[in-house]
């Protein structure tokens, strides 16, 4: 079996799962979200082992928490530990590159990073009426989808300038124009499907620009932890798509930009 079948047997069921777990929203949403979100944390910290400076990951997990900021946490800790964080960080960074600096910051990147990617997902779905919710968090999806399918079959046909050809030899400047349009089109799925839909449609065009620049730059970034690694997936949870990091890679760096646009909007 070719890896795109396998690609496609595992990718349009899992598709389906989680559009509908999106339109269901609410605990159900969160608490699936959650479990991909501690999933993926798991996969960066066995990549950041394999780099040579692997994180403390128990202080991870106390960071995927704080970034979650669940209701029974009060104010006074959440402010408490992202004092300390803050002021750890910046010790890190001034520091002579110790390990122990080096190793904080994987601490960091490894709780945060993917963190602030799910729970931007979350709150897009809770803009709003629960159905504008619903389509703002599908205009979303749509639009990562749409950019990777067109970006790589557009690449694949046309591609002959490498994009990053030391982190990511396969990417192209032909794909990465081609994303441009498998966004919008993503897009323009959401807004006729919807009966009506939140948004004014010159909205197109600031989403796509965020999209198709933040889903690459999000794709490349873990395809350079990867090659740091020695690995080519973040894991092997998903036939044919690795892991969970490596499906979600572009949506965890582009729904923070997407949630503040759609919220100014709104």
């Amino acid at each position: 079996m070719s890896e795109l079948s396998k690609r496609v047997l595992v990718g349009v069921p899992a598709a389906a799962l989680f559009i509908w777990l999106i339109w269901l929203g609410g605990a159900a949403f969160q608490i699936a979200i959650l479990a991909i979100l501690l999933l993926t944390v798991w996969e960066v910290h066995r990549m950041m082992q394999q780099t040579g400076f692997s994180d403390f990951f128990p202080v991870s997990l106390v960071f995927v928490l704080l970034v979650w900021n669940p209701d029974f946490m009060p104010q006074w800790l959440n402010l408490s530990i992202a004092a300390a964080a803050a002021l750890l960080t910046v010790i890190a960074v001034i520091s002579k590159h110790s390990e122990t600096s080096v190793r904080w910051l994987s601490t960091l990147f490894t709780g945060v990073y993917p963190a602030v990617g799910f729970v931007m997902l979350i709150n897009i779905r809770e803009l709003g009426a629960p159905i504008e919710g619903f389509w703002l968090t599908m205009t979303l999806m749509l639009m990562i989808w749409g950019n990777d399918v067109f970006a790589y079959f557009g690449g694949k046909s046309f591609g002959k300038h490498k994009l990053a050809p030391k982190i990511s030899p396969k990417k192209t400047w032909e794909g990465f124009g081609f994303g441009f349009f498998g966004a919008a089109v993503g897009f323009l799925i959401a807004y006729y499907a919807a009966e009506s839909y939140p948004l004014e449609l010159w909205t197109l065009v600031p989403a796509v620009l965020i999209v198709s620049i933040a889903g690459p730059l999000g794709d490349i970034s873990a395809s350079r932890i990867k090659r740091i690694a020695g690995v080519k997936d973040s894991s092997s949870i998903l036939p044919g798509h690795g892991g969970f990091f490596d499906r979600f890679d572009s949506m965890i760096l582009s729904a923070p930009f997407v949630f503040f646009y759609f919220y100014a909007l709104l």
